[in-house]
């Protein structure tokens, strides 16, 4: 029980908002909306750009492995830049670019930081109702708040 007037983490709004961006319009919706929540409740933005590793068919033909390093700096490149922007604003935000398995690597950010809320764009693509899509996954793991933009 907390002291008479006190708050309990994340009673009073989230403190620190962890965001997922892969460069997809619904990452940049969710980045956008993460950044005004953050904006209004004076939270501090963590941005989460995870690299997946190539699949391993990539190396079967060796220009498509630098394609989709290029393709990532890209990504990379144009995620720095908002969160620059969102600086600008008098947002307090943090870009972060780490390799592994989306959900996974969400997870554990999300623990170390603690952040009070996770933040994901909606899977636009059509396996994922099947597989099961990042934001499903971080839901099932149900250790802080997540909110999926679609």
């Amino acid at each position: 029980m907390t002291a008479p007037g006190a708050f309990e983490r994340g009673t009073d709004g989230p403190r620190v908002i962890l965001v997922g961006v892969d460069g997809s319009a619904t990452s940049l919706r969710a980045a956008a909306y993460a950044a005004g929540l953050a904006r209004r409740q004076r939270s501090r933005l963590v941005a989460v750009y995870v690299m997946e590793p190539a699949p391993p068919m990539a190396g079967w033909v060796p220009a498509a492995q630098a394609v989709a390093q290029e393709a990532a700096a890209e990504v990379d490149a144009e995620l720095r830049q908002l969160s620059t922007r969102a600086e600008e604003l008098g947002i307090e935000a943090e870009y972060r670019v780490v390799h592994g398995d989306p959900v996974t690597e969400l997870s554990r950010i999300a623990d170390q930081l603690p952040a009070d809320a996770v933040l994901v764009g909606a899977s636009e693509q059509a396996g994922h109702r099947v597989v099961g899509s990042v934001a499903v996954r971080l839901v099932r793991v149900g250790r802080w708040p997540v909110t999926v933009v679609p």
